[in-house]
């Protein structure tokens, strides 16, 4: 009776899923809700952005009228047109940054400060680093003196304005904590309006690249302050709910 009665148990620890098994059930289910969240244009968002890019090469060589004409409805080299087009590209994102978010920081002030840090003190010099050495060292057979400066200030631009907008999509992706994100990008906004300008213009100084303070602040001013403010100011008096990319 008793072998009897130990088969019938070693047969119900065979045929029952063990915690592991449950685990990785419940991440694969995670995995697939994640990718469920994610729209069509965000999941092939690095296709888009590559067919965009042969689309805006092909232009300048074909049509160089374009890009010139363009290039005249600029303000302290700052271009209008490509400002509305980043708008309409992250004001939706704007829209569902909720400030009141920033009472949470103190929730997880570890996390906050560590991501900041990366954001602010190791980022920008990072791709300082890796655009000299890149530009100045490795390429310069291939550009000139002229080209490699303009190289490492975009590179210099890019690295001191940390991703805000595809946040939300990266944390959906990782099965992120949604509230922690929004809290994040809230912070995130409002220190690049005070810290970009002084490190980039710290960068560009050290690298010789001249770039004017009122040129740096009027981006600042166009390309986060202004969707910024849009997105608070339109968040309240939309009458529809918000479709979260967090969620």
């Amino acid at each position: 009776m008793s072998k009897i009665q130990d088969s019938s148990i070693t047969l119900q620890d065979v045929t029952t899923p063990s915690s592991s098994n449950k685990i990785s059930e419940q991440q694969t289910h995670d995995k697939e809700e994640s990718r469920e969240a994610i729209g069509f244009f965000e999941k092939y968002l690095t296709a888009w952005v590559l067919v965009c890019m042969a689309v805006g090469i092909a232009i300048g060589h074909f049509i160089p009228s374009i890009p010139s004409n363009l290039q005249k409805l600029s303000i302290a080299e700052v271009s209008l047109p490509i400002a509305v087009l980043v708008w309409g590209m992250i004001l939706p994102m704007m829209i569902q940054i909720d400030f009141a978010s920033l009472r949470q920081v103190w929730r997880s002030p570890r996390a906050i400060f560590l991501t900041t840090g990366i954001n602010y003190l190791v980022q920008p010099f990072v791709m300082y680093g890796l655009a000299t050495l890149f530009f100045y060292v490795i390429f310069r057979k291939w550009l000139t003196a002229f080209e490699a400066d303009q190289y490492v200030a975009g590179a210099v631009i890019l690295g001191g304005s940390p991703c805000t907008a595809m946040v939300f999509v990266w944390s959906v992706l990782v099965n992120g904590d949604p509230s922690y994100t929004l809290t994040q990008v809230a912070v995130n906004d409002l220190l690049i309006l005070i810290l970009f300008s002084p490190t980039v213009k710290l960068l560009l100084k050290v690298s010789n690249v001249e770039i004017p303070w009122v040129t740096l602040l009027l981006s600042v001013g166009v390309f986060v302050l202004v969707p910024l403010l849009l997105g608070a100011i339109a968040r309240p008096t939309l009458s529809y709910p918000i479709r979260s990319t967090c969620s």
